[in-house]
């Protein structure tokens, strides 16, 4: 057989399209990683031949179905750790806007054909646990093959290097980095076609609320109303629309005596679901105010004499019909009852209830003093693609979370109100910026980059409005509605087998990044020299003024960060050095 093999790291980004260039591999290279404990370490390898074959990553039997061809199986053993910790999985490719296809996501697949020509990537990644000893390992990776009823023969072996440290990193719960993906899930029922709220689809989130628990998610979301944000205006794409609405997770009825009756048990049980994996921080409730509209697809306003398009829908036992909640009175009856439900679980505390990118202070002020007057101990959250809110001082708003570009331009404003924010203040990114960004066509060093960011701008965190925002048909066509939606601009992860999601490259890539704020956290806690901190940043933060990453400065992202994955180890691996050797002092 003749194959090309090469190990890459884990930001690599393998392309296949008109525009790539012929693969040429470096079986040579050397790779030499450095974590600490209860970390993680990742490389890629990366397959080539010129003709097709079959690319597995456990022993099961396979045959390809048009034929005999070359087939080549994966294996990797940490002598000193054990193959248990080895996690091996295929890379799968999607096509992004551009018609080119990228590496992406972590298939749950255990095979694939390949057809000669193209790279086959497989990702190699070793868990360190707490115990491990420190010292140098050596990752030994081995491809074998054979073809039909042929005895398997050792084709490539092939070693990296790790180098544990004896720092021992925090579970991603006790992290300090305040990480907020806003949970989708009538999308997920959807994707697996279980019932809404059913013990099928329960059982179906847990899986993902435990990838989110691996990234230190903080924050739990819950949509009290239906499709607050209309289905993000995906009717308005005649062409390929997607079902994108998410529904009400409390059941309202009104008995034949007029007597409302509110079920708060499946937002319970999802607030316990969370809070099981440590995501604890924080409960914020969509779709109370600042409701998508568009009057003239008929999505408007229900309540009357209500200036917002809450919508509640309600069985009627009366007429056994189901209503929407028209009577300003009755839905201060269901805040009402929301809060009180909220005060016996111990939660209100916790409880912020989001206004997702309102425009007209004013109008806010009226909706939030509405609410506040039914439930007083609600706080408030706003995500602002401006920062004029945060200058107001508005009484009530606890949390304010920033798009990015809003911070560049008024940055010393923004720092000038920053004190007086009560309580947290993050940014975010959506369908913009361009960069930094998580889209399929994003550098992979754009995801690490985004802790980084806010320690750099002394911000609590990051948000993002997607996780599980898929198109219909996700792992066959994840570009949608392009260019409103870049490719990759909906999910983090994709709908895989058995209820689990699928992890991205993209997903990986932030989750270095959180591990890498924490190490920078954890330096500037214990060394306290923030000036080196600050030095070192701008080895991979390439701007002098932060008003250069604003889309309008016209600069490209290779003009403003370092794309050098050795730039961003070596700053890391430098400060967990330091902190390995002054906790010995």
């Amino acid at each position: 057989m003749n194959i090309k093999c090469s190990l890459e790291n884990e930001s690599f980004k393998y392309v296949y399209g008109v525009r790539n260039k012929k693969f040429v591999p470096d079986e040579n290279r050397k790779l030499s990683l450095t974590c600490a404990r209860n970390d993680r370490a990742a490389v890629q390898l990366l397959l080539y031949s010129e003709n097709d074959m079959l690319v597995c990553v456990n022993g099961d039997p396979s045959f390809y179905e048009m034929g005999p061809l070359d087939i080549l199986r994966v294996s990797a053993d940490i002598p000193g750790i054990g193959k248990d910790n080895i996690d091996i999985r295929l890379i799968g490719l999607v096509e992004d806007d551009d018609r080119q296809l990228k590496a992406d996501m972590l298939l749950d697949a255990s095979v694939i054909h390949v057809e000669g020509g193209r790279v086959q990537p497989v990702w190699i990644e070793t868990a360190i646990g707490k115990d491990v000893r420190p010292g140098l390992y050596k990752p030994q990776i081995t491809v074998y093959g054979h073809r039909m009823f042929e005895d398997e023969a050792i084709l490539r072996t092939m070693e990296f290097e790790i180098n544990v440290l004896e720092l021992v990193l925090e579970d991603p719960r006790e992290y300090g980095f305040y990480l907020d993906l806003w949970q989708h899930n009538s999308n997920i029922a959807r994707k697996y076609d279980v019932d809404l709220w059913g013990a099928g689809h329960f059982k179906i989130i847990e899986n993902y609320i435990a990838s989110l628990a691996n990234l230190g998610q903080k924050a739990i979301s819950v949509v009290v109303s239906e499709i607050p944000w209309s289905g993000q205006y995906s009717f308005l794409d005649k062409i390929d629309p997607a079902n994108l609405y998410e529904y009400n997770i409390i059941k309202v009825s009104l008995d034949k005596n007029g007597r409302w009756s509110y079920d708060f048990s499946k937002l319970n049980r999802y607030v316990d679901l969370c809070m099981k994996y440590g995501i604890n921080e924080e409960i914020e409730v969509f779709g109370l105010m600042n409701i998508w509209l568009d009057e003239a697809e008929g999505f408007g306003r229900v309540i009357k004499d209500y200036d917002d398009g809450v919508r509640i829908r309600y069985f009627d036992e009366c007429s056994q019909s189901y209503k929407y909640i028209q009577q300003l009175n009755d839905f201060e009856s269901y805040l009402c009852a929301l809060e009180k439900n909220f005060i016996g679980k111990g939660w209100i505390g916790k409880v912020r209830i989001v206004a997702d990118e309102p425009q007209d202070i004013e109008h806010f002020i009226e909706k939030k003093n509405l609410i506040r007057n039914a439930a007083p101990n609600f706080k408030f959250k706003v995500a602002l693609n401006s920062s004029s809110f945060i200058q107001k001082n508005i009484e009530g708003i606890s949390d304010y979370v920033i798009i990015l570009p809003s911070i560049c331009r008024n940055y010393d404003e923004f720092s000038q109100a920053r004190d007086r924010v009560e309580g947290r203040l993050s940014y975010y990114v959506c369908c913009g910026p361009d960069f930094p960004n998580t889209f399929i066509c994003s550098h992979l060093l754009e995801a690490r980059s985004i802790p980084w960011l806010a320690w750099y701008l002394k911000l609590d965190g990051f948000l993002r409005w997607n996780y599980t925002v898929w198109p219909n048909d996700p792992v066959r066509k994840i570009t949608y509605h392009y260019p409103y939606f870049k490719a990759g601009d909906t999910n983090f992860v994709y709908p895989g087998k058995d209820g689990n999601p699928m992890l991205t490259l993209r997903y990986k890539s932030l989750q270095k990044g959180i591990r890498d704020y924490e190490i920078i956290r954890c330096y500037a806690e214990e060394i306290k020299d923030l000036n080196k901190i600050d030095n070192l940043i701008k080895k991979v933060f390439l701007w002098n003024d932060i008003k250069e990453l604003h889309p309008e400065s016209r600069k490209n992202s290779t003009e403003l960060f370092s794309f050098n994955y050795e730039d961003y180890e070596g700053i890391i691996n430098e400060l967990m050095k330091d902190i390995v050797k002054n906790r010995k002092n």
